[in-house]
């Protein structure tokens, strides 16, 4: 399931072809994804102006001149591809590529530019929905969402107050979209084995009796900062599906300290530690058992 830096990435490919332009036409080319299309779908898109192209959690946002708001998930297996000129490119072979079938280009937004916009998704897991701008607080998919990590409210003190009086695992918190949105299980790891900390940790230890931030609750936001931002400028993670709107891999996959290297020395300097994983969960989870506490 992409996280918060494969759809942030997407979403900055898109953003050059989409915001500002006019939406010629589109085509539904089946009568649902996840869920059924809106019956009114395409008529509420055609003759469109995408004003803003933004993201909340792991849900792109394309809002309209109409003040409606198009939501858009990609699912496990969706993607986006652009094409500006006669035909698309993806540069490159790698060893999951795109699905090449055109059977699952699903919707085709066609832009008053010239450019062609197709939604592929060969498990159908993805979403579209149109929802006036004024509904969006109700939306059940966003609805309770927490703060977005790399948003300037997001500190330790907020991180801490989240996690404040749960006795769940430090894991499980975080992977809860009500504490902190969009992040998900390999940068969770990849978080915590950063700040050193234990997935096993029980939640409420970010927060000191106060209720003020431990230096835990410091490190892990620091950590958490650092391990997004990286995901992101790499074009995120591909470990099966996904791809950047140039049919691009992600290539943080390569940058991992933690996640998929079980059995393999702990990269941390000085320590003898092995890279264990566990079910946590229902969840794969690696750590460092020797370093992080």
């Amino acid at each position: 399931m992409p996280e918060l830096p494969e759809v942030e990435t997407v979403r900055r490919g898109l953003q050059p072809v989409m915001e500002g332009q006019r939406i010629a036409s589109v085509e539904t080319r089946r009568h649902n994804l996840r869920f059924p299309f809106q019956k009114d779908f395409v008529g509420r898109l055609e003759g469109q102006t995408i004003v803003g192209m933004g993201r909340r959690a792991k849900l792109l946002m394309a809002e309209l001149s109409s003040g409606d708001v198009l939501l858009m998930h990609l699912g496990m297996s969706g993607s986006f591809r652009v094409v500006k000129h006669a035909a698309a490119t993806s540069p490159g072979h790698f060893h999951h590529e795109r699905s090449a079938d055109r059977a699952h280009d699903h919707v085709v937004f066609h832009m008053a530019s010239g450019a062609i916009v197709t939604f592929n998704d060969p498990r159908r897991f993805g979403y579209m929905k149109i929802v006036p701008h004024s509904e969006l607080e109700a939306e059940s998919f966003l609805r309770g969402l927490g703060p977005e990590p790399l948003s300037n409210s997001f500190d330790a003190a907020v991180l801490a107050a989240g996690c404040a009086g749960k006795k769940t695992s430090l894991k499980a918190a975080l992977l809860d979209q009500r504490v902190v949105a969009g992040l998900g299980n390999i940068y969770v790891c990849e978080a915590l084995f950063r700040a050193h900390l234990s997935p096993k940790r029980q939640a409420s230890t970010l927060a000191l009796r106060s209720g003020a931030p431990s230096d835990h609750a410091r490190r892990l936001v620091d950590a958490i900062h650092t391990v997004l931002n990286l995901a992101i400028e790499a074009g995120g993670s591909s470990l099966r599906d996904h791809r950047q709107t140039t049919g691009e891999l992600g290539y943080f996959q390569h940058s991992f300290r933690v996640y998929d290297r079980e059995d393999e020395k702990c990269p941390t300097k000085g320590c003898k530690g092995t890279i264990k994983r566990f079910t946590q969960n229902g969840r794969s989870t690696f750590w460092c058992p020797t370093c992080q506490k």
